[in-house]
């Protein structure tokens, strides 16, 4: 991504993008990639103070249960950041409570298929256009004379007239308009380059089009849930805790092992890498075993037909 907001969303809940759009010509090829405009605003992340606290609380945690302070701890700051690091991809990787289902916009820009998403999204599972069958937007050319019908019928005169089967049947009417005419849009997503390329490229609408005027695509996503949300989370943070703690353990014993012992007028010192090491694999494996018990408070499982 060009910017370097690390938040996914604008204030308005829009996602971040990039673009190669092409303003003098309207056109543009490839990804997707605008910077974003003063229209849209900017926001710093409201988070990162916070993340940044919860982080300190685990580093505190991992120097004072290896005795920092009372022996010589030789790991250096990258070695602690390393551990919770890695501690968090490990419970992305593992853990179903890591995911979130959610709903996001993004601004179609003109003559442009191929959008690039934010890293944090894992899957898109569906794309939704505002309108039926109309492609310049959502204003007074997409009257629909059932849809008046129905509001006269069941929001003027509402406890009158009508029925449930009345209601069914409309419901039923706009998934199949909007299957016939547009209101769900085809799409593709890679996810390893989180680029979406969408079926349908949207008209040109002229060269420099503002922003407030390009039509919002609503996107059903899956995507990973931020650090902060997982550092907060009073279930996960405690897990993440032990397996930083056991990471840089391990960390340590590597660097202990290197040399067995320390010369010394008595003989030298034993130091203690590979019971370090030992201990930190059993307490690894221990943490991974936790997570398909579900102790962070992700869901079991359910029935898988097929």
């Amino acid at each position: 991504m060009a910017t370097a907001d690390t938040t996914s969303f604008y204030a308005n809940g829009v996602l971040i993008t990039d673009s190669l759009y092409n303003n003098s010509t309207g056109t543009g090829v490839g990804h997707i990639a605008y910077d974003p405009t003063q229209d849209l605003g900017t926001v710093a992340p409201p988070e990162f103070d916070t993340v940044n606290i919860k982080r300190a609380e685990i580093i505190d945690y991992i120097r004072l249960r290896l005795a920092d302070g009372i022996v010589d701890v030789e790991l250096d700051k990258e070695h602690y950041d390393l551990a919770i690091s890695q501690a968090l991809i490990k419970y992305r990787q593992r853990a179903g409570n890591s995911q979130e289902e959610s709903y996001a916009f993004l601004k179609l820009k003109p003559e442009t298929q191929e959008y690039i998403l934010p890293n944090t999204v894992m899957e898109v599972r569906g794309a939704y256009r505002r309108g039926i069958g109309s492609v310049t937007g959502t204003t007074a050319s997409q009257f629909e004379p059932f849809s008046s019908g129905y509001l006269n019928t069941y929001m003027l005169v509402a406890g009158r007239v009508g029925g449930l089967l009345s209601y069914e049947l409309f419901v039923d009417y706009q998934k199949m308009s909007m299957k016939m005419f547009g209101g769900y849009l085809n799409f593709t997503f890679n996810k390893a380059t989180k680029k979406l390329t969408l079926i349908r490229k949207i008209p040109y609408a002229g060269a420099n089009q503002n922003e407030d005027y390009m039509e919002d695509c609503l996107l059903h996503i899956y995507n990973y849930k931020p650090d902060s949300m997982l550092l907060n989370d009073y279930q996960v943070f405690p897990w993440l805790q032990e397996y930083a703690y056991s990471f840089a353990k391990r960390i340590l014993g590597e660097a202990r092992e290197k040399f067995a012992t320390i010369s010394g007028p008595t003989g030298g010192t034993q130091l203690n890498g590979a019971s370090l090491k030992g201990e930190a694999v059993v307490e690894l494996a221990d943490l991974e075993q936790q997570l398909k018990d579900y102790i962070d408070g992700s869901y079991p499982l359910t029935w898988v037909i097929g």
